[in-house]
């Protein structure tokens, strides 16, 4: 049964969580959404998940600020590096003791970085392993949307200044009418040759509930991050990248680079998927997801369990 509950963070913003599994599961899977997005996008794996390990692996996932069912925030807290303090907290008040395997999709993966980054003693002594998907360590380096240099300067332009218009406009949500209207412009820059039309539905309630600060706010952010340095230092971490070679948005160099960072990554290219692979290819997803909690599991102390009467789940 998936534990929905909130955690408060020191500057107020409430982040809407939901945990299935229990609280002394050998290992703990977070999930990490992407910009603009919310929990909902993995459920997939979080029923894979449920099937595959049952209550060998608890799994974590929540809106990020400003995301989902998550409160609002100040505009100078639109950061990955406040994400990546967001989610040394999340893990403080969830799950307190375990090991975790930390899976972050495009803004997701880079909150996984920034973390790894601003509180590399915390990271050290929690993380069992690593799944980046469609994500980046280099900001929008390799980001051309599948376009000519010249149309891709163009498109940037306009999009950092509509982002610069965007983060003013407070808690604000996308009109519903106007979300419809984009349905093909999402489809075309999110989805590879394949969609299911229930997918578009839920990235575009996903968009519906982001507020425009933080659609608007994060963008500088994400475009000027760079920790290939940091990848660089985590050692011998079990971990995965996977990509679709039609993502416009964080193209195969991208996956590439990561891989190149942290060699212990298995390197996933799928062919004709774009930047939703947890939807687009679930399966291959999964697979790498497993292989990487698999190995995490294989190296992990078994605890012993305790029963149901003494229990206790952990305070949000």
């Amino acid at each position: 049964m998936t534990q929905r509950s909130e955690v408060r963070l020191p500057d107020g913003v409430r982040l809407h969580v939901e945990v299935t599994g229990p609280a002394d599961a050998e290992l703990t899977a977070v999930l990490l959404h992407g910009w603009t997005l919310d929990g909902r996008s993995w459920h997939h794996q979080r029923d894979e998940l449920r099937r595959r390990y049952g209550e060998r692996v608890r799994v974590v996932s929540y809106d990020a600020r400003g995301h989902g069912r998550s409160s609002c925030m100040e505009l100078r807290t639109a950061t990955l590096a406040q994400l990546g303090d967001d989610l040394a907290g999340v893990l403080d008040a969830i799950v307190p003791s375990g090991r975790v395997v930390l899976v972050g999709h495009s803004m997701g993966g880079m909150t996984v970085m920034e973390y790894a980054h601003r509180h590399p003693a915390h990271f050290a002594a929690r993380t069992a392993g690593l799944v980046f998907v469609s994500t980046t360590a280099e900001g929008h380096t390799h980001t051309a949307y599948g376009l000519s240099p010249r149309i891709t300067r163009l498109i940037r332009l306009a999009e950092t200044t509509g982002a610069g218009v965007l983060a003013r406009c407070g808690s604000w949500r996308p009109p519903h009418a106007l979300l419809r209207a984009l349905r093909p412009s999402i489809r075309w820059m999110l989805f590879g040759d394949r969609c299911d039309p229930a997918d578009i539905r839920l990235v575009t309630s996903a968009v519906a509930h982001a507020s425009l600060r933080s659609i608007g706010g994060f963008r500088a952010s994400i475009g000027a991050q760079h920790r290939l340095d940091t990848l660089a230092a985590l050692g011998d971490l079990p971990a995965a990248a996977l990509v679709g070679d039609r993502d416009r948005l964080t193209p195969p160099p991208c996956a590439e680079s990561i891989a190149a960072a942290l060699p212990t990554t298995e390197l996933t290219v799928c062919p004709g998927a774009g930047h939703m692979l947890m939807m687009e290819r679930p399966e291959q997803v999964n697979a790498a997801l497993a292989a990487v909690l698999d190995r995490a599991l294989a190296t992990a102390p078994r605890r012993r369990r305790r029963s149901p009467a003494t229990a206790r789940p952990a305070a949000a």
